[in-house]
């Protein structure tokens, strides 16, 4: 479906996640014409009744940046949409706009991160998730609703063990830890028993364990056990995604990228992504581990323009385009 009265052929990429969503508008030689972030819309939190209203009024806001526009390709990134009934829901939902690919959002972070046709990427941000491709198609996914399917890890669960060391270490439960202090310190409270009391109440609100995340690393990197334990296990979580991924694909003894992304991976903790970057190598020797700190909005991007035919030097100049830019609320 096109949309636009533009003369000018592009794509529109979705890359909606669990703390902000990006769109954009690109040309097909590869000029960014337009740009706008807004709010969260991963329907897997926020439900299609909230979720689907943030999208469209992105969209809108969008087209209407890029007047000249004509969208001749439409590719949708969302968190959340894990399993087949997520996507069927997502697809049933987006009908209206005709969309080309409405798919999770790990796809564009493995396209910002590469265009190899054999890849693992793994997101370590809000959660955790990984997926697997093949270039004859194939995909290793994981469902990633937490500890039902298996899951162990992100920002928000971070935070969580954070305080769940530092409330048994106040009350003698568990071993001493610097987290007894570093969390009250970190929300301006004196106690842990404070931090409990406010986040029971409501004086503080969920959004406080993700905040916690950042204290976890801190600690453990001056050098406390309790702390060092949970980040080792994070490490350990993240490459059994990335190998198991690679082991369902045949992909073991490949020279596979491995692409890390999302806000607790991008930090690019030394601890975190050197045992990490180890564990993946000791079961896959020839994977190749990297880092990526680009907005998965420019995977999305990517994947619309060559969806569309894009010439390989507008992918390029797409990418030199918006390499290193600071990303805004709005804008091109």
């Amino acid at each position: 479906m096109t949309a636009g009265s533009g003369d000018v052929e592009a794509v529109l990429a979705f890359d909606g996640g669990g703390s902000k969503t990006d769109v954009m508008i690109v040309g097909l030689d590869g000029s960014p014409l337009a740009h706008v972030r807004g709010a969260r819309s991963s329907p897997q939190t926020l439900g299609w009744d909230v979720a689907r209203p943030v999208l469209q009024r992105l969209r809108d806001d969008v087209i209407a940046a890029a007047p000249q526009a004509r969208i001749v390709a439409t590719h949708v990134y969302l968190a959340g949409l894990d399993l087949p009934v997520e996507l069927d829901e997502a697809r049933t939902a987006l009908a209206h706009w005709s969309p080309d690919v409405v798919d999770n959002d790990l796809f564009a972070l493995l396209r910002a991160g590469t265009s190899d046709r054999d890849a693992v990427a793994v997101v370590c941000g809000t959660g955790i998730n990984a997926i697997g491709v093949r270039a004859d198609g194939a995909v290793a996914r994981y469902p990633a609703l937490g500890a039902i399917s298996g899951d162990w890890g992100g920002g928000s669960f971070l935070g969580r063990e954070a305080l769940w060391h530092a409330a048994r270490a106040e009350d003698a439960r568990g071993p001493e830890t610097e987290l007894r202090s570093a969390v009250p310190a970190a929300l301006g409270l004196s106690s842990v028993f404070e931090v409990i009391e406010a986040i029971h109440v409501g004086r503080l609100g969920h959004d406080t364990f993700a905040q916690l995340c950042p204290v976890l690393f801190d600690v453990a990197a001056r050098g406390d056990a309790i702390a060092i334990s949970v980040v080792d296990r994070q490490a350990e979580e993240v490459a059994v995604m990335a190998t198991t991924a690679m082991r369902r694909l045949d992909l073991l003894t490949s020279a596979v990228p491995v692409v890390l992304g999302g806000g607790v991976l991008a930090s690019r903790d030394e601890r975190l992504v050197g045992g990490a970057s180890a564990r993946i190598a000791r079961e896959a020797p020839l994977a190749r581990v990297s880092v990526v700190t680009t907005p998965p909005i420019l995977g999305a991007a990517l994947r619309a323009l060559e969806s569309a035919g894009a010439t390989t030097a507008a992918l390029e100049r797409f990418s030199e385009a918006v390499s290193g830019r600071r990303w805004e609320r709005a804008g091109v």
